[in-house]
């Protein structure tokens, strides 16, 4: 079984790599197996250094390189007649602590009737969806920090948010 041990900030090759559609939950663990798409088990262990996001590639110790996709999984769509009523769902599902994915036209978040319920008061509809769940980080959350020296083409900016807040 290969094992994967190694975050790759990216590549400089075109090729096609295998890849493995992982739910929310599974990509914020740094230790599993799973399936690729092509059927075969894998093992993952990783540095805890944060969520794998959709897109995100990974690599044995021989090199050998993984794409890491979001599995559509079910989940809670939020849509609004205007962009404001989504502006007050996302406002108050924020305030909850909830993870919650953006998009211009909705909001998505883990099934939960109680949350359901509470946004169907505010006048929004409310549907059952599968989806790939990718949802803001938030503004405090943890980026891999190193201390080594990079080129310009490996930094990448933080957000006008996070880099507020960021402390060496």
């Amino acid at each position: 079984m290969k094992i994967f041990t190694q975050r790759l900030e990216q590549t400089e090759t075109e090729e096609a790599f295998e890849t493995v559609a992982l739910t929310f939950d599974t990509r914020q663990k740094s230790r599993f197996r799973a399936t690729l798409d092509n059927g075969d088990d894998i093992g993952v262990d990783l540095p805890r250094t944060g969520i794998l996001r959709s897109g995100a590639l990974i690599a044995t110790e021989q090199g050998e390189i993984l794409k890491v996709n979001a599995k559509a999984e079910h989940l809670m769509q939020v849509t609004a007649k205007t962009e404001f009523e989504l502006l007050k769902a996302a406002y108050h599902l924020g305030n909850r602590h909830v993870p919650l994915m953006l998009t211009p036209t909705a909001l998505y978040f883990e099934p939960d009737h109680v949350l359901a319920e509470m946004v169907q008061g505010l006048g929004l509809v409310v549907t059952e969806v599968d989806h790939p769940f990718e949802p803001e980080s938030g503004a405090y959350a943890q980026h891999a920090h190193s201390h080594e020296r990079l080129s310009k083409a490996e930094t990448k900016p933080l957000s006008p948010i996070k880099s507020l807040h960021h402390v060496h």
